[in-house]
């Protein structure tokens, strides 16, 4: 007796062929609610960031409620619910970070940038995220600019790591 093959998802109205390969991507997990956090992925290097038909797009296709997707889309910080600036800095908020100076990392790239947790600089260079945990506690306080882990920031240190991206904040 075969086994039953998944439905597909319904096709998008805008056309989009995006929306095709991300059919691929549940199709190659089958569909599969436990599967959320792989599709997520996909849809976010798809189109950028997770909007809100998108993610409604993943409901559907999944067979979960619109409310587990968005939660989990909220929940974890590598996933976006605007677009992203060119380049990224992520400021650890833990414990270990917090306790030596995160504040004052966040301060200071407000100071020079213009921006905090969560925002984009206006000319969509820089986008400023936070992020309860890296595990990377030894070398508090940290963050991540562009995928690379730097240990042991000061407000100097970070604005000079950032120097060249922020090209028109406050001063």
């Amino acid at each position: 007796m075969p086994t039953p093959q998944p439905a597909a998802a319904p096709p998008h109205p805008s056309g989009d062929k995006r929306f095709k390969l991300l059919e691929v991507a549940m199709r190659k997990h089958q569909f599969r609610a436990d599967a959320l956090i792989e599709v997520l992925h996909a849809a976010q290097q798809l189109f950028g960031y997770l909007e809100l038909d998108l993610l409604l797009f993943v409901a559907r296709g999944l067979k979960l409620p619109p409310s587990r997707v968005y939660g989990v889309a909220t929940f974890y910080h590598f996933f976006s619910l605007k677009p992203r600036g060119k380049h990224t800095c992520v400021v650890c908020t833990g414990t270990a970070c917090y306790v030596k100076g995160a504040d004052a990392l966040l301060a200071a790239l407000r100071a020079e940038a213009g921006v905090g947790p969560g925002e984009t600089t206006a000319d969509g260079v820089l986008s400023v995220l936070t992020a309860r945990c890296l595990g990377a506690c030894g070398v508090a306080p940290a963050a991540v600019l562009d995928g690379t882990v730097k240990g042991y920031q000061t407000p100097a240190t970070l604005l000079a790591d950032v120097k060249g991206w922020v090209t028109g904040g406050p001063r």
